[in-house]
C-alpha cells in the first residue's frame, strides 16, 4: 500500500511540469526543452537499471512487477508529456499533461485494472469528470465557450479511454502513462479543427 501511495504521489508531482509554463516560469519552447532533458535522464536511468543492473531501493518501491524487465512507467510518463508538448499547442497540451499527472492517479487510487480488463464504470466516470474539469479552463480561455467545452469533453473522453483500456501488443502492455497525453491532446485538437477555432 505504501508503495502504491508513493507511486501516486510521484505521479502527481509531475503536475509541476506544465505549471512551469502556466506560471510563466518557462516559455513554451523552454518547457519543450525541459521535457526533452527529463526524458533523456529517465532513459539513462532505465538503461542503468535494465542493462547495467543498478537496482536501487527506490526502484523496488516505486516500480510494478511487470516493469521489472521493461521500461518503467515514469520514463513512459516523460515520453507521453513530451509528445503532447511537441505535437499540440499549449491550450491542448497543458490539459493533456494534467490529465496524466492528476486524473490518472485519482483514477488509479479509486480502482486499478490489468491489461485484459477495463476499469469499473464509476472509476471511469470520475476520471472523465476530473479530466474535463482540468481541461475547461484552458480550452475556453480564448473565449470560444462552446468549442472549448466540446474540446474539453473530447479530451476527457480520450484520456478516460486511454486510462481504462491498456492494449497489449506482442505481450507488452502499452502503459497509459504513454497514451493519455497524446490521445487526449489529439481528441481536443480534432474538435478545434472541426469547429474551425
Amino acid at each position: 500500500m505504501t508503495s502504491e501511495l508513493g507511486r501516486r504521489a510521484v505521479h502527481a508531482s509531475g503536475t509541476g511540469i506544465p505549471l512551469l509554463y502556466v506560471l510563466d516560469l518557462l516559455t513554451w519552447r523552454g518547457l519543450q526543452l525541459f521535457l526533452v532533458a527529463c526524458t533523456v535522464v529517465a532513459f539513462v536511468l532505465e538503461f542503468l537499471r535494465l542493462v547495467v543492473g543498478l537496482d536501487h531501493a527506490v526502484y523496488d518501491r516505486l516500480t510494478r512487477e511487470y516493469e521489472a524487465n521493461n521500461v518503467a512507467g515514469y520514463a513512459l510518463y516523460m515520453v507521453g508529456m513530451a509528445i503532447a508538448a511537441f505535437a499540440f499547442e499549449p491550450r491542448v497540451a497543458v490539459p493533456a499533461m494534467l490529465m496524466l499527472s492528476i486524473g490518472d492517479p485519482v483514477s488509479g487510487y479509486l480502482g486499478s485494472n490489468d491489461a485484459t480488463t477495463a476499469k469499473e464504470l464509476g472509476v471511469l466516470g470520475v476520471m472523465f469528470l476530473v479530466c474535463f474539469a482540468l481541461a475547461v479552463p484552458f480550452t475556453t480561455a480564448a473565449g470560444q465557450l462552446l468549442a472549448g467545452v466540446a474540446a474539453a469533453a473530447a479530451g476527457a473522453l480520450g484520456a478516460t479511454v486511454a486510462d481504462g483500456l491498456k492494449p497489449v501488443i506482442r505481450g507488452y502492455v502499452i502503459d497509459d502513462n504513454l497514451t493519455i497525453p497524446p490521445v487526449a491532446g489529439l481528441a481536443m485538437t480534432v474538435v478545434f479543427l472541426l469547429l474551425a477555432v
